[in-house]
């Protein structure tokens, strides 16, 4: 039960926001196991007012950069999460084209309680 949301600079074609959400979503089927048609992914857009990134813990970013925030049940393991990191870079190099170097991803753990995903009602916990 993934919840994904994608920051990046406005201007890219439908296409490549649409590849962007796409293999977002089939590399957590692969690494993750999520269930068939689990898509809770929202992408926004900024201008470049609005957007700022630097070249920290050496790493060459552009202006392709994406920031991806993954917040899952706190039930992953280290293991599934580097290969989430893997196969999101790996998918994103190849469509869109995204260099690895400007795919930042950050997970946050929630316990399953802390989740609501309709009607009002705790459905995991």
């Amino acid at each position: 039960m993934p919840r994904l949301t994608v920051s990046m600079l406005a201007g890219k074609p439908d296409a490549y926001r649409t590849a962007i959400l796409d293999n977002l979503y089939r590399a957590m089927r692969e690494t993750l196991g999520v269930p068939d048609d689990d898509q809770f992914i929202t992408l926004t857009e900024h201008a470049p007012a609005n957007f700022r990134f630097g070249n920290a813990y050496g790493i060459a970013r552009s202006a392709d950069l994406v920031y991806i925030q993954i917040t899952v049940f706190d039930t992953r393991t280290p293991e599934q999460k580097k290969a989430l990191y893997r196969r999101i870079a790996e998918l994103l190099a190849e469509s869109p084209g995204l260099r690895p170097e400007d795919v930042f991803i950050n997970v946050y753990d929630a316990p399953a309680v802390n989740w609501s995903v309709g009607g009002g009602v705790a459905q995991f916990g």
